[in-house]
């Protein structure tokens, strides 16, 4: 019976792990970078705090996405894997489509559109700019048309903006973009004037959300960049709270918003002399024309422009979806710390990264994330091969050792302490753990959790068809027993919502437990035989992949302890208990 109950005790803990997993579980938040000694330049303090917010005093209209768009002059953007264009006013990145991935998986379903103009619903944009050391030299701002002999902006063909202040500074902004989401910004400041100039560099990202907006226990939604080395995250809540999150005398770092799927995030670059640009990042709330507002924005070193000089600063912008692969090349090409990091795989990270590289190595070569799980699925069960192995003949020993456990507690059923002492000599005489069947379970719970995660957090699972009625593996099971999976049309409420792979999950779970010795006492018997069914509506809201995952792996459990109950008894016989 102690056997029974340790096992009862292992699949409960289990089972409360993963009903607390979503509600509970918070991902480990490093401390925030020791603050340093603040920017010499005071001039440049006192006008930062307008750098982004200039519709907080004005009134604008919110108007749709399509006329704010056309409404004021642009350079389309026609890239391979974006559309848009970029407003000559103010320069702002604040039309922005993804070409690769569409809002539903219906094939006249539209873009996903990530960046949106100031005057919209759903603002969301990216500035570049400078602020001037010195109050009084004219510096372009939200307002500034910049001008350009160039119309669209290709992966080939890079475009100049500019703008002179007729005071002796002519400003220049380069742009460019690669084949991906990867924009580059050099920003160069001519002095042709008879008086040297002090500027500093900025770069901002404003965006709408509700600070209550697509709030996941498993997942992080909000803001993120890396300061000296280590990556911060700040969710909407606490930076409204906060009203401003600040990290001083960074280098070699970025900052940023992310999304379940995308992000937006700004690099400072390098300056002139190749270095890595000193800077001071920022998180902030502010309300601006009836709404919430995010920005996150960071101010670089000072740059002194003698007469008759030039100045030249580069930064890059990354604006689109969060592919492993991708995210990973860009930290390596352009050495940008942890950029890989801003897909969320949580603190087990050296876990759930591992296996996503797997499943993506099993889709290169199947050409089906559902079949790469399954694959994945085998792989795990070979490395675990060995110790399953032990464990179920463990348990089928303890099986064929029922009859003598019953008799014990039947003969020493007045005294509850004895009859354990004496199961337990049984079990030490034969040779038999009665922990060792619980060990495959609890080994398993850290890669459960891990391709959860996979499945929830990265993009290359959704829209991922497997076969039949499955057509995104990051998302329930679509059918319903309750419903006759759709031959009758009513659609039930969602905690009757109980898909064909959950239902499979569960049964392979009967049959993998019909197999392992039952409990001697019938309460705990009762409770294991109701766990299927708590499975099976617990599993009918999670991942079909995941669903997909555990059913296969109960196939194979059962595959591998049948072959295993098949096998010639070796050894002695069991002794009869005395």
């Amino acid at each position: 019976m102690h056997n029974q109950k340790n096992l009862i005790l292992a699949i409960v803990t289990s089972l409360a792990i993963l009903l607390l997993w979503q509600v509970f579980y918070v991902t480990p938040r490093l401390e925030q970078v020791k603050k340093q000694q603040e920017m010499a330049l005071k001039a440049a303090s006192e006008h930062k705090a307008a750098i982004v917010k200039d519709t907080a005093d004005k009134a604008e209209a919110i108007v749709s996405r399509e006329s704010a768009i056309s409404s004021s002059v642009r350079i389309k953007i026609d890239a391979p894997r974006v559309h848009g264009s970029i407003s000559l006013k103010g320069a702002r990145f604040d039309d922005l489509t993804l070409a690769k991935y569409k809002v539903t998986q219906k094939p006249d379903s539209p873009e996903v559109a990530l960046l949106a103009p100031s005057n919209t619903k759903d603002l969301y944009f990216a500035e570049f700019g400078w602020v001037a050391g010195d109050s009084s030299i004219p510096v372009p701002d939200s307002d500034t048309i910049w001008q350009s002999q160039d119309t669209v902006l290709t992966q080939d063909k890079p475009i100049t903006l500019f703008w002179d202040n007729n005071e002796g500074l002519k400003f220049y902004l380069t742009i460019a973009i690669d084949e991906n989401y990867m924009f580059s910004v050099t920003r160069k400041i001519e002095n042709y004037g008879q008086e040297a100039s002090s500027v500093l560099p900025y770069g901002i990202i404003s965006r709408t959300a509700d600070a209550e907006h697509q709030t996941f226990a498993i997942l992080h939604e909000g803001a993120l960049g890396v300061f000296e080395g280590v990556l911060h995250e700040t969710r909407w809540a606490d930076i409204k709270s906060n009203k401003k999150v600040e990290f001083k005398q960074s280098s070699n770092g970025w900052l940023g918003f992310t999304d379940k799927y995308w992000i937006t995030a700004i690099i400072p670059g390098k300056d002139s002399e190749g270095k890595n640009n000193i800077f001071d990042g920022n998180f902030t709330y502010y309300t601006a024309n009836g709404q919430d507002r995010f920005q996150a924005d960071y101010l670089g070193q000072k740059y002194d422009i003698a007469p008759g000089t030039t100045v030249n600063v580069e930064s890059r912008f990354f604006a689109g979806a969060k592919e492993v692969n991708l995210l990973d090349s860009y930290a390596k090409s352009f050495d940008i710390t942890l950029f890989d990091r801003a897909v969320d795989f949580g603190s087990l990270y050296f876990i759930t990264k591992p296996i996503f590289k797997l499943l993506a190595l099993f889709h290169a070569m199947v050409g089906n994330f559902g079949v790469a799980i399954l694959l994945l699925t085998v792989i795990i069960k070979l490395i675990m091969f060995p110790l399953a192995n032990k464990s179920y003949r463990s348990m089928n020993q303890l099986k064929k050792l029922q009859p003598q456990v019953k008799e014990l507690q039947e003969r020493h059923k007045d005294d509850k302490l004895k009859a354990n002492k004496s199961i337990m000599e049984l079990y030490k005489t034969e040779k038999v753990n009665p922990m060792s069947g619980c060990m495959p379970m609890l080994i398993q719970i850290p890669v459960f959790f891990a391709l959860y995660k996979v499945l929830f957090v990265t993009i290359e699972m959704r829209h991922a068809p497997f076969f039949g009625w499955i057509k995104d593996l990051s998302a329930p099971d679509p059918t319903t027993l309750f419903n006759l999976f759709g031959l009758i049309n009513f659609t039930p409420p969602t905690m009757l919502h109980v898909g064909a792979w959950p239902i499979i999950m569960a049964f392979t779970m009967y049959l993998q437990q019909s197999m392992n010795p039952a409990p001697s006492d019938p309460v705990q018997a009762k409770v294991m035989k109701f766990l299927p069914l708590i499975f099976l509506f617990m599993f009918a809201s999670f991942p079909a992949g995941l669903v997909i995952y555990w059913a296969w792996n109960n196939i194979l459990s059962v595959a591998q302890q049948w072959m295993l109950m098949k096998e010639k008894p070796a050894g002695k016989k069991i002794a009869k208990s005395k």
